[in-house]
């Protein structure tokens, strides 16, 4: 990696922790596990998701609502479904 990429990545790091433990366990385990193996449009795309306010994020990512964007809907989609597949126990401690 990168000293660029080192310096992306911890950025994308502190932005994906919301203060929500809610948001913070869904958007930090897919960062760790699905990031780096995303395309660069859905890189820059989970860039775009970060930037967006935490209420948005929390009734996107709780399924309560789906962004508008076609794109944006697939990523959180992406997401929701990778939280539920993967085991979240070693993410209890966030």
């Amino acid at each position: 990696m990168s000293d660029n990429e080192d310096v992306t990545r911890r950025r994308l790091y502190w932005h994906s922790r919301r203060g929500m433990w809610e948001l913070d366990l869904l958007l930090m385990p897919f960062l760790e596990a699905c990031y780096d193996e995303l395309s660069p449009g859905d890189k820059e795309l989970y860039r775009e998701l970060l930037a967006q306010e935490d209420q948005d994020l929390f009734v996107w990512l709780m399924r309560r609502e789906w962004p508008q964007d076609p794109e944006m809907r697939r990523l959180v989609q992406m997401i929701v479904e990778h939280a539920e597949t993967t085991d979240r126990s070693r993410h209890q401690a966030l």
